[in-house]
């Protein structure tokens, strides 16, 4: 089969050619039709990979080629999706307390296993999520990690439909959490920069737009009432941490986006209105199954670019540019 990888730390993606692997017990095999390139595979470029070579991708949509001994639930032919989270234990204390995703044993798609940047994938059955027939596979990539993620981190705010929620970030992940703010029904702000990206905002949903470059955002936020949660899609700490005295009492800023700079909160925010600050993970598998099917359901999609196998190392390359709208998709056309 056809596949990239990283050869070693440091290196650029490289077309090899392998063999399709082997399928343990209680793993299936899945033909990709589509995996989505992510910012986060640039961590096995970077080192951080278990071993080397390894093939990154934990974006992947495919269909169901072989199910391994001990498997029941998943059968051949079925539409699924794989996202970081690669497979639990279902030994060690997170995985007794339910806490899968926090599994400290388990696989982790693209980098302590291989990813989806190739024509076959070997995944944990406990791994998959259920396509939903009204999405593309090329649509569904996406919603494996950008989706899940804001998904999940908005339905585990607090937030409930007719909160003022905010979105800050109107890139790979915002202009998803934009989408999935407003079908959940909660009064959408988009926070940007730029008053060329307004008419975009409120194409996704957005009821509100404040342009961080020339609008004081945490006036605005108030003037708005005071947002119940800020879902933080950039990785720009000061733009953060200027969302906070904008939250409601008992607000929340969700962090989503990881700064290489210290958050910087002034206490006296977080004490005088009782709020908080969190981080959020993306998700399990039966997580993104959810996303799937809300997104699904409501018309929620990324919008992509896609590139084909054999021009992954040019598809990574716009990702990491930047200048992507919004996701890179490799497909098998």
């Amino acid at each position: 089969m056809k596949a990239v990888q990283f050869a070693n730390p440091g290196t650029s993606l490289e077309a090899v050619e392998l063999d399709v692997p082997e399928v343990p017990r209680g793993h299936v095999l899945i033909k990709v039709a589509a995996s989505g390139i992510c910012h986060s595979d640039s961590m096995g470029a970077a080192g951080f990979a278990s071993s080397y070579p390894r093939t990154p991708g934990h974006e992947v949509a495919g269909t169901i080629e072989t199910v391994g001994e001990g498997v029941t639930r998943w059968t051949p032919g079925q539409r699924v999706g794989v996202g970081w989270f690669g497979g639990a234990c279902f030994e060690c204390e997170s995985c007794r307390d339910g806490d899968f995703i926090s599994c400290k044993v388990g696989k982790t798609t693209g980098l302590t296993s291989d990813g989806g940047h190739a024509e076959y994938l070997v995944a944990p059955a406990d791994a998959l999520a259920l396509i939903p027939d009204a999405l593309s596979f090329a649509d569904a990539a996406p919603l494996m990690c950008a989706g899940v993620t804001t998904f999940n981190g908005l339905r585990n705010s607090g937030a409930r439909p007719g909160d003022l929620v905010a979105v800050l970030g109107l890139g790979g992940l915002g202009h998803l959490g934009v989408q999935f703010a407003a079908k959940m029904g909660f009064e959408t702000v988009a926070i940007a920069r730029g008053e060329e990206k307004e008419s975009f905002a409120r194409e996704l949903g957005a009821h509100h737009y404040i342009d961080s470059t020339t609008t004081d955002v945490t006036a605005e936020l108030k003037r708005l009432g005071g947002a119940t949660v800020v879902l933080a899609t950039v990785t720009d700490a000061e733009s953060m941490a200027v969302t906070v005295p904008g939250l409601s009492a008992r607000g929340r800023l969700v962090v989503l986006g990881v700064p290489h700079t210290p958050l910087a909160v002034s206490a006296g925010d977080l004490v005088g209105g009782s709020r908080t600050v969190a981080g959020h993970a993306s998700g399990t598998a039966k997580d993104s199954e959810d996303t799937l099917r809300f997104a699904a359901l409501t018309g929620v999609r990324p919008m992509i670019e896609t590139y084909p196998l054999d021009k992954a190392a040019e598809g990574f390359d716009r990702m990491m540019s930047g200048l992507a709208r919004f996701r890179v998709v490799l497909t098998d056309d």
